[in-house]
């Protein structure tokens, strides 16, 4: 298991890891459960392409999951 959420992991990566994890997702109005890039598209890719902070989802993540 991963120490923390970084921003090369995999959508599906962080899910299959800390499933608690979709909730923060889900706040970010990121539909990843069901999205077929999730398996290899990064979060920082998937933050960029939604205009969403990296940092911001990040930190959000860390915290729900420690």
């Amino acid at each position: 298991m991963a120490d923390k959420i970084t921003k090369d992991m995999t959508f599906f990566e962080v899910m299959r890891t800390y499933p608690e994890a979709v909730n923060v997702l889900q706040k970010y109005n990121l539909g990843c459960i069901g999205c077929m890039g999730a398996q290899n598209e990064s979060l920082e890719q998937g933050a960029n392409a939604h205009g969403i902070s990296v940092d911001d989802l990040l930190r959000d993540l860390n915290a729900a999951v420690s």
